[in-house]
């Protein structure tokens, strides 16, 4: 892996890339959105992400979610992607018991009552995977989750308040939240204001189609949400890029 940016250029080892991935220590949560995108902006090939990925992709996506307390999805997308439960092992156990960190970061997904509860995102799992949803969530869901096996999280009335969601989370001590999708989601979060960071992988691939793209809101945003550039790595002609929310001063 060959870092590009910050200077100075160069290749890493194996434990600076893992330090440069690592979620900086933040009570209020860490929000963390992980995408793998075409060079058209295409985020998908037959409605995954799988056929995009490519080498260097999948060894910083296993990063996020080693190094994360949580990861967190949306509904659509666990099931989309058939998304079970994780199984640190080898060196992702190694890595996580280096770090303090849980020996299995649970799955969080939200939904507002469309999860199946035999999905693999609820029952193909180590440790209880949580449920966000809203109070409006039909009773006999919320108890078909909680049968399954999972933790039901109530954030917000009619629509899931992605807001308490992230600081319940942060209150049970899961502050570094990997985001891994959908694009949904990720615009949601952005609306909120809750994305701290933004980690994509741009492959050498070009789709175009009606590809879906990173974030997706109804309406854009109030205004422009502003990261700046932390770190750019290159691959086999993947270029990997983190980006850090703008604070103002």
């Amino acid at each position: 892996m060959h870092q590009v940016w910050p200077l100075p250029a160069g290749e890493l080892s194996a434990g600076q890339l893992e330090e440069l991935y690592t979620y900086p220590q933040h009570d209020g949560g860490w929000v963390t959105v992980n995408f793998v995108s075409s060079l058209d902006g295409g985020i998908e090939i037959d409605g995954t992400s799988r056929g995009l990925s490519s080498d260097a992709d999948r060894k910083v996506f296993g990063l996020g979610h080693d190094l994360a307390d949580v990861v967190l999805l949306a509904s659509g997308t666990a099931v989309a992607e058939e998304y079970p439960g994780l199984r640190p092992e080898g060196e992702s156990a190694r890595r996580r018991e280096r770090h303090g960190l849980a020996e299995v970061p649970p799955l969080a997904v939200v939904t507002s009552g469309s999860l199946p509860a035999d999905a693999p995102s609820i029952v193909d799992v180590l440790v209880p995977t949580i449920v966000i949803t809203c109070a409006s969530a039909p009773a006999e869901k919320q108890q078909a989750w909680k049968d399954a096996g999972a933790e039901v999280l109530v954030a917000g009335d009619d629509d899931v308040d992605l807001v308490d969601a992230v600081r319940q989370l942060a209150e049970r001590g899961l502050r570094r939240i990997d985001c891994e999708g959908g694009p949904g989601l990720t615009g949601k979060l952005l609306a909120a204001d809750l994305v701290d960071e933004m980690r994509i992988n741009f492959v050498p691939t070009a789709v175009a189609g009606q590809a879906g793209r990173v974030a997706r809101t109804d309406d854009p945003l109030d205004s422009p949400r502003g990261f700046t550039v932390d770190s750019l790595l290159v691959e086999d002609s993947t270029i990997l890029v983190r980006y850090l929310r703008a604070r103002s001063a």
